[in-house]
C-alpha cells in the first residue's frame, strides 16, 4: 500500500504525473494546467501561491466536470485517461502510478461495516465508469474494469469486473495498462 509523505516537493510530484503521459501531453494545454494546478494546491511554497493555485484548479475543475480535491491524499504519477467527470473523495487515498479514467466515482459509503472511503495501492488501473466506494483496501497492481462497482477489499494482483465485482487474482495485472511509471 501506499506511504503518503509530504516530503516531496511540487516539482517532483508534477514532474511524475508530467513523465507518465509522455509524449501524450503534447496533445492538450489542458492536462498540464490541471496537474499543475493541484500539485501546487498541496505543495506550493507560500500559502499565497496555494491559495491562488487553489483558484486556479477551481476553475479548471468546474469546467471539466471534476470533483477532484486538492485534500485528496494522490501519490506521484497521477494519470487522467480523458479527465472529465471524474469524482473523489476529498478523505479518499489514492497511491502512485495510478490510472483513472473517465466517469470514475471514487466515494464515501455512509453507513455500515464499510461506512468510510477507499484506500486505493500502487499501479492501479481503474477504468472508464468503475464505481470504488467504502472503506475498503484495493491492494497493488489491480486492474478496475470499465464500468465495475466495488465495494468490497481487493488484493494485490488481481482484475476486478462487473457488478457486483468479481475479483480474478493475476500476476502483472497492469502489465501493458500502466505505462512510464516512475
Amino acid at each position: 500500500m501506499m506511504e503518503q509523505t509530504n516530503k516531496l516537493s511540487f516539482k517532483e510530484y508534477y514532474e511524475a504525473d508530467m513523465h507518465r503521459y509522455g509524449k501524450l501531453i503534447e496533445l492538450g494545454n489542458y492536462t498540464k494546467k490541471l496537474h499543475k494546478a493541484f500539485r501546487k494546491c498541496q505543495y506550493g511554497k507560500s500559502k499565497l501561491i496555494r491559495l491562488y493555485y487553489t483558484y486556479r484548479f477551481m476553475k479548471l475543475r468546474e469546467k471539466h466536470g471534476l470533483e477532484i480535491s486538492y485534500r485528496a491524499k494522490i501519490g506521484k504519477g497521477l494519470y487522467l485517461g480523458h479527465c472529465y467527470n471524474i469524482t473523489i473523495n476529498p478523505d479518499a487515498v489514492i497511491g502512485e502510478n495510478c490510472n483513472i479514467h473517465k466517469g470514475v466515482l471514487i466515494g464515501q459509503e455512509n453507513r455500515g461495516a464499510r461506512k468510510g472511503v477507499p484506500t486505493i495501492g500502487n499501479k492501479v488501473w481503474i477504468g472508464a465508469n468503475a464505481v470504488v466506494v467504502g472503506k475498503i483496501n484495493i491492494g497493488d497492481d489491480v486492474l478496475i474494469a470499465a464500468n465495475s462497482f466495488v465495494n468490497k477489499d481487493v488484493p494485490s494482483h488481481s482484475i476486478v469486473f462487473g457488478n457486483p465485482c468479481i475479483i480474478k487474482p493475476m500476476e502483472n495485472a497492469t502489465e501493458n495498462y500502466i505505462n512510464r511509471t516512475v
